[in-house]
């Protein structure tokens, strides 16, 4: 019986398949290149497909007689086939027209420099400028802050964006959360970001209003796209005055899938022989990091791509004790940290597309500080005062995962809905001394959002997101709206509304985790010119903050504040008839905030009221270089004592005032030749060219009674390298990024 029932089951199938008919072929432009993502579908049917990477498409349909077949995809003129179904498979060509109102439609940009569509006008950073900004050092953070909103903050690593504080800036790779994206360091050092910026293949860096697909940043998000598969298999090699390096990326012979495994050793200790810092170096800090990564393109079209890395460091130095002259602060660090990034983009039927991502990080910090006589020997006897403050030994090891998933469908032109949910797992150990607490937290995410174009003049975004947090036993709701009017063919007006939430510090929750989400709403309105060369953008934002959590005189979310201002940004790639390419950005800002241990609102040391960038870059045939300059200027930052007064656990301003004026003037050439038969880039630059000395603020003595300046580690810093490749040429990218 089960035999004879397995029989007719597998028959009918047959029979099912065989009435069916198979459809197959490719969608291109008119130019010949295939097109990916095309949403195929047959009228009053379930039946459809979208196209894989190179145009390619094959489905089957029950649908018999004559059909109408349908091809949508953006920016693209929409196209329709009759055809008379028998059963006999079918093969199509399909060439689809630009469609021009949707390549010059508005698009929703308000509070975000976005890399997108090369149809459109770019207005961030690619990789190639983060490699070519003087002075950037091949710094993601350092040459995003050359762009409008964020301040000149050197004393820490991070982005403080619009009067928020670094630990208002997230970074995500790939949608994920990258909990860890600095390398970790003494106190007024800043370190730079563990990710070189050749991974990436598009920034967004949103200054307010971002998507409610992300959250937890109160203030600004840096969402990086990692590269699908390299052009070809090459080999390189780095030799320069800090680090060495060596990597090689494999491409598979036909070219859906990729392999690639990256090794660097960092060590500074011939260069501070050189280049004398502002500490002793007891030991010369090491480096030690690698990564790997692994991508292919699916059957169906999609892309799956796994990045791993994994660094150790460690770093002994020396630095002077401001309570006693003669006496060192002796600090010793040990890191180890490891990532792993798993995403899946895959599109299927019906014009339905899913975007998973799973990623887990450990970071594993170990700090420790004695005070040290000139005899080098540990010191025993500091008041208790000054011992908590000098002398301690912390270890945290932290353990973090996620998981997300985002559904979208398009509803015809730009249209779209895209939904989805994501969950994190936090496990945070602190020990300092002999006290020690774990800190546990799932946070889960329920958010939405839908464009609309209700013309090619006008579109819509709205969308909204749920959080729950398990460490506060809290909700929260946040809406997000914005809006843009295309003026005409080159210029815009955006806006955008939002409000966004976020947990407070682990730090603080330490103490106690009777504490709320911290709030800040956003208010943006946006102008825009665009042409295939220039950009101008001008953004009016206002910021008020909500429930930001006060240490004393207790742990409470009585805290608030508000930050307003205007920037500008203004790049020509063809100035001066071709001769320049070069960008200007400038940043107004009134901010106060009452919050931490501030006796009242008042502007954050972290925040100038004026900041400006220019960039220049040229490309110099005679001598096969590029030539890069950069300059910063910021306005005097607030400095201030805040004295504690130990009977109400409360602080008031013993001291204040504000720094100098910054001034930072950059400058890199990169000059393009050939080595043993490799590609060659010799790469020199020095930051702050003409030795100004500039002060990020100010160290105060326990009794307030001496007060020493928060300096750069030297006045100066001077980089040169050879980057070498075999397999790939990198002039060409480094012209055309100018030209």
């Amino acid at each position: 019986m089960k035999k004879s029932l397995l029989f007719i089951i597998v028959m009918c199938q047959v029979l099912v398949v065989a009435a069916q008919t198979k459809i197959t072929g490719i969608v291109s432009t008119i130019k010949g290149a295939g097109i990916q993502g095309v949403s195929i579908s047959i009228t009053d049917s379930y039946d459809g497909t979208t196209t894989n990477a190179d145009g390619h498409f094959s489905f089957r349909t029950s649908s018999k007689g004559q059909v109408t077949i349908l091809f949508n995809s953006i920016g693209y003129i929409p196209y329709s086939q009759t055809l008379n179904l028998q059963g006999d498979s079918i093969t199509l060509n399909v060439a689809l027209k630009e469609n021009i109102e949707e390549l010059e439609a508005a698009v929703v940009m308000a509070g975000s420099f976005e890399a997108g569509d090369k149809k459109r006008a770019a207005t961030v950073l690619s990789s190639l400028d983060m490699l070519t900004t003087g002075a950037s050092n091949a710094d993601v953070t350092s040459a995003i802050r050359t762009l409008p909103g964020a301040q000149q903050v050197g004393e820490q690593e991070g982005l403080a964006v619009r009067g928020g504080s670094v630990y208002e800036t997230k970074q995500f790779i790939d949608g994920t959360l990258v909990p860890k994206p600095y390398y970790s360091g003494p106190e007024n050092i800043a370190q730079r970001s563990r990710f070189s910026p050749v991974l990436f293949k598009g920034t967004i860096f949103s200054t307010g209003g971002y998507s409610a697909l992300y959250g937890q940043a109160l203030s600004s998000a840096l969402i990086l796209e990692s590269i699908d598969l390299p052009d070809r298999s090459q080999a390189s090699a780095t030799l320069s005055t800090v680090y060495l390096g060596a990597g090689f990326q494999k491409l598979a012979e036909n070219k859906k899938s990729s392999w690639g495994i990256d090794l660097t050793y960092t060590n500074p200790g011939p260069y501070f022989k050189i280049v004398k810092q502002a500490y002793e170096v007891n030991e010369s800090p090491q480096f030690y990091a690698s990564n790997a990564n692994f991508r292919f393109k699916t059957k169906w079209g999609g892309m799956v791509k796994y990045y791993t890395s994994l660094d150790f460091d460690k770093m002994d130095i020396s630095r002077e004790n401001i309570d006693v002259e003669e006496y060192k602060n002796n600090f010793d660090m040990t890191t180890a940290n490891w990532y792993n990034n798993l995403s899946w983009k895959e599109y299927f039927g019906n014009s339905w597309k899913f975007d998973m991502g799973a990623s887990y990080s450990y970071n594993r910090d170990k700090f420790k500080q004695v005070v040290r006589n000139k005899n080098g020997e540990t010191v025993t006897s500091l008041p208790s005062y000054l011992d908590s403050a000098y002398n301690f030994n912390t270890k945290t090891v932290q353990n973090f995962a996620q998981a997300r998933l985002v559904l979208e469908k398009k509803l015809g032109g730009l249209n779209a809905v895209r939904f989805g949910a994501e969950h994190w797992y936090e496990n945070v150990e602190y020990t300092y001394g002999q006290y020690s607490r774990t800190l546990i937290d799932s946070y889960t995410a329920l958010f939405g959002e839908v464009d609309f174009h209700l013309s090619y003049r006008v579109a819509l975004k709205v969308g909204a997101r749920g959080e729950y947090s398990d460490i506060i036993n809290k909700w929260n709701i946040a809406p997000r709206l914005s809006a843009a009017y295309k003026i005409s063919a080159k210029s815009q007006l955006s806006t955008a509304y939002g409000v966004f939430y976020q947990k407070p510090e682990n730090l603080q929750l330490i103490y106690t985790s009777d504490l709320g989400y911290q709030e800040a709403s956003h208010y943006i309105l946006n102008y825009q010119y665009g042409n295939k060369y220039q950009t101008l953008r001008i953004e009016g934002f206002y910021k008020r903050y909500n429930d930001l959590v006060k240490t004393a005189p207790a742990y409470n979310n009585n805290g608030s504040g508000y930050a307003r201002g205007v920037e500008l940004y203004w790049r020509d790639k063809r100035a001066f008839g071709s001769w320049l390419d070069y960008w200007i950005s400038y940043s107004y800002l009134d901010t106060k905030r009452d919050y931490l241990q501030y006796p009242e609102k008042m502007r954050p040391n972290f925040a100038a009221e004026h900041t400006l960038s220019v960039v220049a870059k040229k490309w110099v045939a005679a001598i096969s270089s590029s030539v890069n300059l950069s300059y910063t200027f910021a306005t005097g930052r607030p400095y201030f004592n805040l004295a504690h007064n130990s009977t109400n656990n409360s602080y008031h301003i013993a001291d204040w005032g504000r720094t100098k004026c910054y001034n930072d003037l950059g400058f890199s050439i990169n000059y393009i030749t050939k080595i043993f038969g490799a590609n060659a880039v010799v790469v020199g630059s020095v930051t702050n060219l003409l030795g100004q000395k500039n002060i990020y603020g100010y160290s105060y003595s326990h009794n307030g009674s001496i007060k020493k300046p928060i300096t750069p580690t030297a006045d100066r810093f001077y980089f040169v390298g050879v980057f070498l490749s075999w397999g790939v040429d990198r002039s060409k990218d480094i012209i055309d990024g100018i030209y």
